[in-house]
């Protein structure tokens, strides 16, 4: 109470000078007109709960997940009624910015202005802070910079907490450094901002585009390869025709039917033996870095040593996945293969390039598909018979020969496009995170250096929060709740007490509401169960708890 009453009596000076971070505390300079304040001082850092009167009022509700981490929007709100969030979750209104507050939401940049509420109201999950923005600073400045990657950086930094459930803590966004500029720079740099951020997602879209499309692309040179147009005017050159390609069953081009791999039970440490994981062919080519040791010997002629050439064949996997291949490309003798893959070794009468080719194309994978089995709940697999049984048709050496030869090529040709466009869409990333940092720092080319400071801005805006804070009704003191002996002697824990306590003081509450108290769910729950067996509490119909005595 003593703290309260000093901190109405601080002069509109004294508060200003509490307001301002010191000059060895900035981490940057900024224009002269600007001046650095604190995030939790031109914004109300988790204001108190609002609910509509009319608890049957719809709302909007947001989950973590309803906030993209790639658009910084709230894209997939829910509308329930007001009465089933206001206990247990975060309240916010029209304007809010949400900033997730845990790993990895946080680090990932899920933040949003709250916008187009049901009846302006909002609530979402407890891992959000709400800020709401005062009237010297601009609601989307604000969000840009919670959503700059340089300050989430550093937010990451300072997180507490155990591995996995870690946080930002309210006192490090509160204290946080923040350059405000005049009011009217603020929107202009908003506005610039959003002008740039704008030219760059049309710039992604289309690079996007091109990047979505190359797998479209490879299916139709394959299409062209294996019905014999790609290499329509080999055949011209050298007399032949059509006829040449022959009809089968792909065992007829191997030297031995399928053969499954082995997955024994891995080790943590080196051994003479790597066993490949599903990972190292599901994006069709093989990848060494995925594999686990094994410690066993495998002897020298075992089927399940793997040579240059060989093809492995994903025999069960998701639909969409089950029959991916891809050509082992290691050295010998150094990897063996799980027992998800098949391994197939092609004979004198094709090139395993040739095959490994076939097996990619649209109608070889839907061949898969369509006889692949499994029960519901199960992945879905392909048996030796079925892969053994592939239709195939396939020409002459020669020109099997300069298929691959166009393959290779154009494949070639697609990757280096595929590559240029990921290394496009990094540095559109790297762009947008230079236009933050720079507008943090007054060097976009927008401020008008002979505009009022900002300082003036500052001291409206603490003028302001001195006068809304006299002008709002104190809040009555609850009274102490004081424990019966014949209570108090049944508690046998300070988690019952402080259960119990919550109870009487809030009345009936759900598991949420209780399990707030603790961090360890399963203690609370055993100590509900306690109070239960004693009667202190009972759970009600609706599920929520509630005292009995």
């Amino acid at each position: 109470m003593a703290r309260a009453e000093k901190q109405t009596a601080l002069t509109l000076e004294e508060r200003l000078k509490k307001a301002l971070v010191p000059d060895w505390e900035q981490p940057y300079k900024v224009p002269e007109n600007w001046v650095w304040s604190r995030a939790g001082i031109i914004s109300e850092l988790n204001p108190p709960k609002q609910q509509p009167k009319d608890l049957e009022t719809k709302i909007t509700f947001v989950p973590m997940a309803a906030v993209s981490e790639v658009s910084g929007s709230i894209e997939t709100p829910e509308i329930r009624p007001a009465k089933s969030v206001v206990k247990g979750f975060t309240s916010f209104r029209e304007g809010d910015v949400i900033f997730a507050k845990i790993t990895p939401c946080m680090e990932n940049g899920k933040a949003a202005i709250a916008e187009n509420l049901e009846n302006k109201f909002g609530y979402g999950s407890t891992e959000f802070f709400v800020l709401r923005p005062s009237n010297a600073i601009n609601k989307k400045l604000l969000y840009y910079f919670l959503r700059n990657p340089a300050f989430r950086d550093e937010a990451k930094q300072n997180m507490s907490g155990a591995v996995g459930q870690q946080r930002v803590s309210k006192e490090f966004l509160g204290q946080h450094g923040f350059p405000l500029p005049p009011l009217a720079e603020q929107q202009r740099i908003v506005n610039r901002i959003e002008s740039l951020f704008s030219k760059l997602d049309e710039a992604k879209e289309k690079v996007q585009s091109v990047l979505d499309s190359f797998e479209t692309r490879k299916a139709a040179i394959l299409y062209k390869a294996f019905t014999g147009e790609l290499t329509a005017k080999w055949r011209e050159k050298h007399g032949v025709g059509m006829e040449t390609w022959k009809a089968g069953a792909l065992i007829e081009y191997l030297i031995q039917k399928p053969r499954n791999g082995y997955s024994p039970t891995p080790v943590n440490h080196p051994t003479k033996v790597k066993s490949m994981t599903l990972s190292a062919t599901t994006s069709g080519v093989f990848l060494p870095e995925y594999f686990k040791y094994i410690d066993e010997e495998v002897p020298n002629d075992s089927h399940l040593w793997l040579n240059p050439g060989d093809i492995l064949i994903q025999r069960a996997n998701s639909l969409e996945k089950v029959g991916t291949s891809a050509i082992f490309t290691g050295k010998k003798h150094e990897f063996i293969y799980p027992d998800l893959m098949m391994k197939l070794q092609v004979n004198f009468r094709a090139l395993s390039k040739f095959i490994a080719y076939l097996l990619k194309t649209d109608a070889v994978l839907q061949y898969f598909r369509n006889n692949a089995t499994g029960t519901a709940g199960n992945m879905p697999k392909i048996n030796q018979k079925v892969v053994a049984n592939t239709p195939v048709v396939v020409p002459t050496t020669p020109e099997q020969q300069e298929i691959v030869y166009i393959l290779d090529d154009l494949f070639a040709k697609e990757q280096q496009a595929k590559d240029a466009c990921t290394d496009m869409l990094g540095q559109i990333d790297l762009i947008k995170k230079s236009i933050l940092a720079r507008a943090f720092r007054g060097e976009l080319g927008t401020n008008d250096p002979t505009e009022e400071s900002a300082l003036e801005l500052l001291k409206q805006c603490l003028a302001q929060q001195a006068n809304e804070k006299e002008q709002t009704p104190k809040k009555k003191r609850a009274p102490t709740i004081v424990l019966s002996d014949q209570v108090h002697s049944q508690l046998s824990s300070k988690l019952e007490r402080d259960i119990y306590l919550l109870l009487q003081k809030n009345g009936p509450s759900n598991m949420r509401e209780i399990a707030s108290i603790s961090k360890k769910d399963l203690d609370v729950i055993e100590a509900l169960r306690h109070l239960e067996s004693k009667g202190l509490i009972q759970k009600q119909s609706d599920g929520e708890y509630g005292c009995v005595r």
